[in-house]
């Protein structure tokens, strides 16, 4: 006896479901396609004013070079006054003056190595409490050369874990009351592509990022409404410092952006997506990693490693 029916009835159910979900896939890819063009080219026609929305002040981590340096400088486009910080007090100088120079706005330095861990929060809490933090960047972050587990030291293990992880909530933690007390304010939480599937070669730098994304996804539901705004921003592969390790992600290209045009089109994004990419062609990578099953996306990444 049929379960479901006699007489081909079976069958008509099992058409019916497929049909559903062809249609569920197809609404899934038209939404992707209004999103993707939504974030990338509306938001270019009509940016978001952020000094107005959320505040005088934008505080950068890891701000001295690449993805950070870049934030920095556009937001001071944007009219924000900037507090960089970083490890080192010589190249905190060299930028706050860059964009002095260029964006006319003021500046602040706040050295500190996030690798110390929780000894060095009470100093920057000092200094950034007394700002009108309106954005925060939570950009910072440590990253090794791909490698087997078995030949990566503790230091790299503990570096990675402390540095893109702690600082997270910890930074978050620091300018979130006075958002809330304003009523307005935006946290940026700079994670990785790696974070949407486990990542061979680079596991532990993959796992620092995904823990980013998750709590930036449970922070941004938990305070909705409140004015506060969380976004999470997944970059791909950008020509920085950090992608030194193989020569062909040095050079800039259309799926390897400059830090600048990174993070031009990532800050556009701002007030249009709590989750992107950034970079657009970025986001059609991601686009994909969401279609795709988790371990496409890891043999895709083992490929890419090896």
């Amino acid at each position: 006896m049929s379960l479901i029916g006699d007489n081909g009835d079976d069958g008509f159910v099992f058409y019916i479901i497929g049909k559903i979900a062809v249609a569920v896939i197809v609404l899934k890819m038209v939404w992707m396609v209004c999103r993707f063009v939504f974030c990338h080219d509306i938001s270019k026609l009509y940016k978001t004013n952020l000094k107005k929305k959320y505040g005088g002040w934008a505080v950068v981590t890891g701000s001295t070079d690449g993805i950070g340096k870049a934030y920095a400088h556009e937001l001071a486009e944007s009219g924000l006054n900037i507090v960089l910080i970083s490890r080192t007090l010589v190249k905190l100088d060299e930028v706050a003056q860059e964009i002095r120079v260029k964006h006319n706005v003021e500046v602040e330095v706040i050295q500190a190595d996030f690798s110390n861990g929780r000894m060095i929060y009470d100093h920057i809490a000092d200094k950034v409490s007394k700002k009108d933090v309106g954005i925060l960047v939570n950009n910072v972050g440590v990253f090794a050369t791909p490698s087997k587990f078995e030949n990566i030291t503790e230091d790299e293990i503990w570096n990675q874990i402390i540095v893109n992880v702690a600082s997270v909530p910890a930074m978050s933690k620091m300018v979130l009351p006075g958002m809330l007390a304003r009523k307005r304010g935006l946290i940026v939480n700079v994670g990785s592509l790696s974070a949407v599937a486990p990542f061979p070669y680079f596991q532990v730098y993959a796992a620092t990022k995904a823990f980013v994304r998750s709590f930036s996804k449970g922070l941004e539901f938990e305070y909705r409404g409140t004015g506060v705004d969380v976004q999470t921003v997944l970059p791909g592969v950008v020509a920085t410092n950090m992608a030194a390790w193989n020569k062909a992600f040095s050079k800039p290209s259309l799926s390897v952006p400059t830090p600048t045009k990174f993070a031009r089109d990532a800050v556009a994004t701002i007030g249009y997506a709590s989750e992107t990419a950034g970079y657009w062609n970025h986001e059609m990578q991601l686009m994909l990693a969401g279609i795709l099953p988790e371990w496409v996306a890891t043999r895709s990444a083992e490929y890419l490693i090896r």
